[in-house]
């Protein structure tokens, strides 16, 4: 497995779902930096299992634990290992499925990939568990973008199912997120959503949805023409994230009904400096930041444990069969994948703005 991204803010993942533990190692973290670890504790939070009655019943405290790289509570430019311990492990059932992969889940291409020697258990390498490790990492790169360029990165559900949440300001944005147990800033939409999960894991079915997510004050000229660029590896470190199926930047997709009299983002001067009138572009042209927001939407597909009864095969027999999944899984991951995306987007921005010097590898010099 390739389990490192990033040039000089490298960031190594590790541990699967029904391990030890799950955790990840920061290779090139500034030194200099005071870490703000109770910040860290509170992404993990919101990422956290258990939450409410949108998310899947599995209890962990998830406590950060930090190893290394920090010493007097300031990074010292060796590599931060940070691990949260898996306690609240069933493996059971996944011993029952070993030879039937579950429809839509990663069990089949595991098993050919690594012929047989993959942790199954849990969904294993490939669970949305070891996003714990990008969240931690994504916290450290968070807190080093807002002390030393403010910069600042904010994420919402934007769609869930159907039911898809109006455009609203940002500071509706930092004010109602959190507000609600599926992370949509918008009441009303809120409100809907999580009608919809509720009744779709009643009826033992699940949904999927969209996460919006907006990086502010990141520098123009910020990526790495022409295959390195700051679009490919968002794009890339995103679809690292279990479950996501489509990146898109600004208008995105819908560029293709456009006419580029429509989508073009026409440059003015505000306060001296040059800025875009509108944001279809997302905040990047040739690969390169453009100064204004990177706006970005990702999108995850509906979970793929469903209590309903599927077709599969036994890989023993090379018959078909059908299995009826049980256990402990989320509805809709959407909305404890809002971290997620943010974390991974300030991975990636920390990593270039480290690239263009815009971030020193000693703060303070």
């Amino acid at each position: 497995m390739s389990n490192t991204i990033g040039r000089l803010y490298r960031v190594t993942s590790f541990g699967e779902s029904h391990g030890r533990c799950v955790g990840v190692v920061v290779d090139g973290c500034p030194a200099g930096h005071r870490l703000d670890l109770e910040h860290v504790q509170a992404e993990l939070d919101r990422r956290r299992p258990g939450q409410s009655s949108v998310s899947t019943p599995r209890r962990e405290d998830d406590k950060v634990e930090v190893l290394s790289g920090v010493f007097n509570g300031v990074t010292t430019g060796a590599p931060v290992c940070m691990l949260v311990w898996n306690r609240d492990v069933d493996s059971t059932r996944y011993e029952e499925l070993r030879w039937t992969p579950r429809p839509g889940h990663a069990d089949y291409t595991a098993e050919k990939r690594y012929g047989g020697h993959q942790d199954y258990r849990g969904g294993g390498r490939f669970s949305g568990r070891i996003t714990a490790g990008y969240v931690m990492a994504g916290a450290l790169a968070k807190q080093v973008l807002a002390a030393t360029h403010g910069i600042e990165v904010l994420g919402y559900t934007s769609q869930i199912g159907s039911t898809a949440a109006p455009d609203v300001p940002l500071d509706q944005v930092r004010e109602n997120t959190e507000r609600n147990p599926v992370r949509c800033p918008d009441p009303e939409a809120a409100r809907e959503m999580e009608r919809n999960i509720l009744k779709a894991r009643d009826e033992g079915d699940s949904l999927g949805g969209a996460v919006k997510c907006v990086v502010l004050n990141v520098p123009p000229g910020v990526g790495q023409p022409v295959f390195d660029t700051l679009e490919g590896d968002l794009a890339k470190a995103l679809f690292g994230v279990p479950a996501v199926k489509a990146v898109e930047f600004g208008a995105g997709t819908a560029l293709a009904s456009m006419r580029g009299s429509e989508s073009n983002d026409p440059y003015r001067i505000v306060g001296g400096r040059v800025e875009t009138a509108s944001n279809n572009m997302g905040g990047v042209l040739g690969g390169v930041s453009t100064g204004a927001l990177i706006e970005l939407t990702v999108t995850f597909k509906p979970t793929p444990s469903v209590s309903k009864p599927e077709k599969t095969v036994d890989l023993k027999t090379l018959k078909e069969t059908t299995i009826t999944i049980e256990g402990r899984h989320d509805p809709c991951i959407v909305p404890r994948a809002v971290p997620v995306v943010e974390s991974v987007a300030a991975m990636v921005i920390l990593d270039h703005m480290m690239q263009r010097g815009r971030v020193r590898q000693v703060l303070g010099e």
